[in-house]
């Protein structure tokens, strides 16, 4: 898109998911642990993220249907990545959480993405480094609200 086609905010608004659905996309392709699908990482990043919860709370946080994160989780417990115990106050369900294997995986894969990340940052002027670390706030704030 050029510069004129971003002066609407429906032109910026296209590009920008644009950009966001690019970068996301090499982002994922750079893969520290490539035997973990991308689905079982996302839900791995939730865990580590905001701690223990019941499988439909995950469910809910990585907007899939319960069904399909019994499944997830399933491989996550059979390759030890995850465990689950008694819920404390509800022995009906359920509480996952990561092992300490699957915090490794976790922070290996982010490890991994950042990386990329670094490498392609430090190869761009520091003007353009000013400039994304504007961008990361404005992404924060549309985000947020």
């Amino acid at each position: 898109m050029t510069r004129a086609e971003t002066r609407t905010s429906g032109g910026l608004a296209g590009a920008l998911r644009l950009s966001v659905v690019r970068l996301n996309r090499r982002l994922r392709s750079q893969r520290a642990d490539t035997s973990v699908t991308l689905t079982q990482v996302a839900a791995l990043s939730t865990l580590r993220h905001h701690g223990r919860m019941s499988p439909g709370a995950l469910a809910a946080h990585e907007k899939v249907q319960p069904p399909s994160m019994t499944r997830v989780l399933a491989a996550l417990e059979e390759r030890g990545l995850v465990t689950r115990r008694a819920h404390p106050h509800d022995r009906r369900q359920a509480i996952v959480e990561l092992t300490d294997v699957g915090t490794k995986i976790v922070d290996e894969e982010v490890r991994a993405r950042e990386a990329w990340l670094c490498q392609r940052i430090q190869g761009i002027p520091e003007q353009d480094r000013q400039t994304l670390r504007a961008a990361v706030e404005v992404i924060n704030r549309i985000v947020e609200s």
